[in-house]
Parts: C-alpha cells; sequence; structure tokens
C-alpha cells in the first residue's frame, strides 16, 4: 500500500535536487575473504522483506500533499546488487576511491534509492561490501539495525517496516491541553522559543577559511580506540560523543592554525537520534540540532567539558519533540534559502554505535566497517561508527572547502592523538603504549593528494 513520506523522510529526499545537499550515505564493510554470493543475494532478499522501503520508489504527488511510497512495479534485485573485480592495485585506497564515486554519482530516482556491490579480489586476499543509499530511506541508527538482516549471527530483530506506530500522538497532545491547561500554556512559551532556536537562520559559516562548496568529495579515515576514547570522555566527565566532538574540533583548530588563520568558535550539525521503541527501523528518526563549539579552546579537558555542557542543553530541547513540524515547515520554503542555511554549517559530527561483538556474512569473518555520511551543505562530515573496540571515522570532505584534503586528515589524527592523551591526566595508560593511537585502517598506505 502507498503511503506518504514523513516530513524528515521528505526533507532528505527532497536535497538530492542539489549535488552539493544530496543525501547519500556510503558505507564499506570490509570482509577478511569473499562471502558466496548466493548467500549476498538471499541476505538482501531478506533485507527488503524485513524494510520495504528497499523495494519502493518515491513518487511525487501534486503539493500540498508530499510525496508517497509505492511499490515499484518492476523491482529486480539483480538492478541493485552488483559483483566486480578489485581494480589494479587491489589495495585499500582503490576501495576509498570507489566510495568516493559513489558518493558523488546520484542514485537512479525512478527505482528504489540504493545499491551494494561486492568487490572481490583483493591483494590480500579480502574483499568488500560497498553499499549506498539514500539518507531518505533510514538514518545511521536505522542502518545498523537493517544490517541485523545481513548477519550469520544475527536473526532480524527488527519488525516489518510500519508494523507498529506510536499512538495517538496528535490526540494525547490535545487530551493533554485539555486535562492540564494551565501547566500547558507555562511550557508553550518554552516550547516555541525552543522551536526558534532548532529553526532560526544563522549567520555562517563561522570559518573563514572552509567557506566555498563544490559537489566534490573527498574521503578518508582514521581509526581509534573506543575504550580510549571513553577514557578520555570519562576523565574529563564527559561521554564518548563529547570525546569525539572535542577531537574533530581539535583536529579543525589545527587545519585553521595550518593556514594562519585563527577561530574561536565554529557553527556544528549533530544529529540526535529520536526513535522510540515503536518507531520501525526504516525512516529518519533523528533530528539536526545547530550549535556552536569552542574550537578555540586549547585544553583538550576543558574542550570536553564545555562540548558536554552545550550537547547536553541542546539534547534537552523541547523543539526535539517537534522534528516532523520542522521539516514540513522547511519543506514548504524556497530551496534556495533551505540550501543557503545548510551551507551556513561549518561541520557535521555523527557518531553511530554498531556491533560491540565480531561478526561474519556469508561465513567471511567482518574486519572493519566505515560510513560516510552525506555533508548536507557543511564543509566535512565526521561519522564514527564502531565495531568492538574500534571506532572508524568516516571523513566526507567537500572539496571546495578543503582542497587539501590530506592537511585536513594529519589535523584530524593530531586531534584525536590530543583528546586520547586527557586519559592518562586521569590515571589511565600512556596513548602511546594503551592502543588508543589513531592509526590508518590495514593495507590503507598514505593517499597522494589529489587537488
Amino acid at each position: 500500500m502507498a503511503e506518504f513520506l514523513t516530513s524528515t523522510d521528505e526533507f532528505m529526499w527532497s536535497l538530492g535536487e542539489d549535488p552539493v545537499l544530496r543525501s547519500t550515505i556510503v558505507s564499506l564493510m570490509i570482509l577478511e575473504r569473499a562471502p558466496e554470493w548466493d548467500l549476498v543475494v538471499e541476505r538482501f532478499e531478506r533485507l527488503t522483506r524485513v524494510a520495504p522501503r528497499f523495494r519502493q520508489v518515491v513518487s511525487p504527488t501534486v503539493p500540498p500533499l508530499p510525496a508517497r511510497w509505492e511499490e515499484h512495479a518492476e523491482f529486480d534485485l539483480d538492478w541493485h546488487l552488483h559483483r566486480v573485480s578489485a581494480p589494479q592495485p587491489r589495495t585499500f585506497p582503490v576501495l576509498v576511491n570507489l566510495a568516493e564515486v559513489a558518493m558523488m554519482t546520484d542514485l537512479d530516482r525512478t527505482r528504489p534509492l540504493w545499491e551494494v556491490t561486492l568487490v572481490e579480489g583483493m591483494a590480500d586476499g579480502s574483499a568488500a561490501l560497498l553499499c549506498k543509499f539514500d539518507h531518505a530511506l533510514t538514518d545511521g541508527v536505522g542502518a545498523v539495525a537493517l544490517a541485523a538482516a545481513l548477519y550469520d549471527e544475527l536473526e532480524v530483530l527488527a519488525a516489518s517496516e510500519g508494523s507498529k506506530r506510536p499512538s495517538g500522538s496528535v490526540a494525547a497532545q490535545v487530551l493533554e491541553t485539555i486535562r492540564h491547561p494551565l501547566t500547558t500554556a507555562a511550557t508553550a512559551f518554552d516550547t516555541a522559543v525552543s522551536i526558534y532556536r532548532a529553526a532560526r537562520p544563522i549567520a555562517g559559516p563561522l570559518s573563514p577559511v572552509m567557506r566555498r562548496r563544490s559537489a566534490t568529495r573527498r574521503l578518508e579515515i582514521l581509526e581509534v580506540s573506543r575504550s580510549g576514547l571513553r577514557r578520555a570522555g570519562d576523565a574529563a566527565g564527559g561521554t564518548v560523543n563529547d570525546a569525539f566532538l572535542a577531537a574533530v574540533t581539535g583536529g579543525l583548530r589545527r587545519y585553521h592554525d595550518h593556514h594562519g588563520v585563527t577561530v574561536d568558535q565554529l557553527m556544528t550539525s549533530m544529529p540526535i537520534s529520536v526513535r522510540g521503541p515503536h518507531d520501525g527501523i526504516g525512516g529518519n528518526r533523528a533530528t539536526l540540532v545547530r550549535f556552536d563549539v569552542p574550537v578555540g579552546e586549547v585544553d583538550p579537558m576543558r574542550r570536553i567539558r564545555e562540548i558536554h555542557a552545550r550537547t547536553m542543553a541542546a539534547r534537552g530541547e523541547k523543539a526535539l519533540a517537534y522534528t516532523q513540524l520542522i521539516a514540513k515547515a522547511l519543506n514548504v520554503m524556497s530551496r534556495g534559502y533551505v540550501g543557503s542555511e545548510l551551507r551556513h554549517v561549518d561541520f557535521i559530527a555523527s557518531d553511530v554505535p554498531g556491533s560491540p561483538v565480531p561478526l561474519k556474512m556469508g561465513g567471511a569473518p567482518i574486519r572493519s566497517q566505515y560510513a560516510f555520511s552525506p555533508t548536507l551543505g557543511a564543509a566535512v562530515n565526521t561519522t564514527l561508527l564502531s565495531y568492538v573496540d574500534v571506532c572508524a571515522i568516516g571523513v566526507n570532505i567537500d572539496a571546495g572547502a578543503i582542497p587539501d584534503h590530506d592537511v585536513l586528515r594529519d589535523c584530524l589524527t593530531a586531534g584525536f592523538e590530543e583528546t586520547l592523551s586527557v586519559h592518562a591526566a586521569g590515571g589511565g595508560p600512556n596513548p602511546t603504549t594503551g592502543g588508543a593511537r589513531p592509526r590508518r585502517p590495514h593495507g590503507a598506505p598514505r593517499r597522494p593528494r589529489r587537488g
């Protein structure tokens, strides 16, 4: 049955009209060896049953009605699944290059918004699964849940898309207003102010360096110890996410220093999940909150503490309950205005928890996983995806804003080293001997700089 897109899903889908804002998500799964192809096909067939969005297309309607999800009349799994041999020299950098091309190439909007390529024959015997899908299908947390359909060790835990819905959200708000009019009136002003803060126009970008925007993307990867980040966060009274964000901002400070520019604050956009227990695993159940971060704070412990205070304030915003309402308002605004506002954000940072245990797919052990989220108009998006005790940092760089992506990579590496050293001050092991130093993935030599 056809179903209207939610306001947030439609917002993400509509961004695809602009290559700079395109909401494509790309992931790389590295396997110790190539899985059996028949099993790969079987697992993705199962995924499309768990999440019917992967068999549907977006069908525009007559405004003001939102677009609709409709079953693709000629859905063919073979159109979405591909199998190729690794290009020469069959080393890790060629996989990153393939991911870059996927990030810059639009999906066929007349078909379901995803495709997957199995890359076989790597020089070290490994293989890779390159996945690409539109953000309208699901958010990062939803994607991790959907991936359960692919793994050998896990049964499909998620219910079918749309099988459960939050009960009576609008009606419940009306009843609450009738039953407690004074209490509701007392909080209405605070809620309105919170919504304004979430959707207000902002000046930016704040960076005097990362200002130009383009459709060219460069991808970089770092790996750090999750326990190392956790110890750093604990030592400063924060969280893993606070330590992650502090490391990214430390790297961005160094990048500006490299260009001879001093910057005190940058505007970030951070996804916050509002996914509830009754939500399906497809669709977007996250909202982007914007706030400035203390890039100029050179002490990593104080930076973690300040970021913790600001992220806690962002998570406490009453506007989070009105994500769909805000998205609906954005959907009726001029695309030019919305695009301009998105370009005012300096960077995006997203923390996505993955599996804490090793996994296999089609009998092949999964070595590592990386996620690259869209820039959505920002200069760079850094996405942390954890796997066992490794945090893989996928860095999606707008080459117009940051043409020297190798410099940014080295600055981010230094930012993580600085942040990981915080736990030593709190009594933990030195990061240079405790396995917490940032590193490149196995088999990933430094890539030559490309303009």
